[in-house]
C-alpha cells in the first residue's frame, strides 16, 4: 500500500523522515491488528517527498507543509474510528518529528480507497477478499 509523505525543505531531518515513514507504517498495520504481520508489512511501501522550500502552499501562498497520504484496498481505514486515528495519530507522528518546525495546521493526512479488484503486488490483481486472506494468512509473497 503506497505510502507518501510530503514535506517542505527543512522541516524534517532525513532521520526524522525515516522515523515518520517507520511510525506511520507501523501505526497503520497495529490500526488493522496485524502488527508483524508477513504479508502485509513488506507491503507498505512509498516514499517521502521533499519539496524545495517555496515551492509549497497553503491558500496560495507559499508555507511549510507536511502531508500524509495513504493509498489503499476500500476495507483499509474503512472504519471512522480508524481513520480518526489514523489522522490524529499521523499528524502526533509528523509534528512530533519536526520539532517545532510545522504546526498541527499545517500538516494534512488522507486515505485515497482503490476499485475493489484493482490492488495490484507482484502482478496479481487482488480483489477486497482475495487480498483479506493474503493478509489473514501471514504468509509473505
Amino acid at each position: 500500500m503506497p505510502l507518501q509523505v510530503i514535506v517542505t525543505e527543512g522541516l524534517l531531518s532525513p532521520e526524522a523522515e525515516h522515523s515518520v515513514f517507520h511510525d506511520l507504517t507501523h501505526l497503520l498495520l497495529e490500526l488493522h491488528g496485524i502488527s508483524d504481520n508477513a504479508f502485509m508489512t513488506p507491503n507498505i511501501i512509498g516514499e517521502v517527498v521533499v519539496v524545495e522550500k517555496g515551492r509549497s502552499f497553503s491558500g496560495g501562498a507559499p508555507a511549510d507543509i507536511a502531508v500524509f497520504e495513504l493509498k489503499a484496498p476500500s476495507f483499509v481505514l474503512a472504519d471512522p474510528g480508524l481513520q480518526k486515528a489514523w489522522i490524529a495519530r499521523g499528524t502526533e507522528i509528523i509534528e512530533k518529528a519536526a520539532q517545532g518546525r510545522v504546526p498541527a495546521n499545517r500538516i494534512y493526512g488522507n486515505v485515497v480507497h482503490a476499485l475493489d479488484g484493482a490492488w495490484g503486488i507482484a502482478g496479481v490483481a487482488y480483489d477486497n477478499a482475495t487480498l483479506g486472506q493474503a493478509v489473514a494468512s501471514g504468509i509473505p509473497i
